[in-house]
């Protein structure tokens, strides 16, 4: 018998030189070839560290940033309003919380850890009750 592993070569060249099938359900990419890149995030945000969503709400969602507060959108991402502004003095929001009991309820942290070797600090939990 022949040994197994000289076998891993056939394999490799058979795989490459039989020509692969489309998969079930897959798109032609030339569909693509007339779309064009679109901005429909915040003008000013910074980067964003936490995204949280309403269930029973399928198009919105709250975005935490590191230096721009909380932002929300209503349309999916097409919109966003910053909904912290004079209202939460730090500007790092390192995660938020959506209440499973009531949707009006988000918990902002404030504060984030940085990728490039600093933080930015925070200075607490904020609660809001009306979005």
């Amino acid at each position: 018998m022949k040994n197994p592993l000289t076998l891993i070569p056939y394999f490799i060249l058979t795989f490459f030189l039989i020509p692969q099938k489309k998969i079930f359900g897959q798109v032609d990419e030339s569909l693509y070839s007339n779309l064009e890149w679109n901005f429909v995030g915040p003008t000013r945000g910074g980067r964003s560290t936490t995204v949280v969503g309403i269930p029973s709400q399928p198009y919105t969602f709250f975005m935490g940033t590191t230096g721009g507060g909380v932002w929300k959108t209503s349309d999916a991402g097409l919109n966003w309003v910053n909904v912290s502004d004079g209202e939460i003095t730090a500007g790092s929001i390192g995660a938020l919380a959506i209440a499973p009991s009531d949707p009006s309820i988000m918990f902002a942290g404030t504060g984030s850890a940085d990728p490039r070797g600093n933080i930015s600090t925070g200075n607490g939990i904020y609660k809001s009750t009306d979005y």
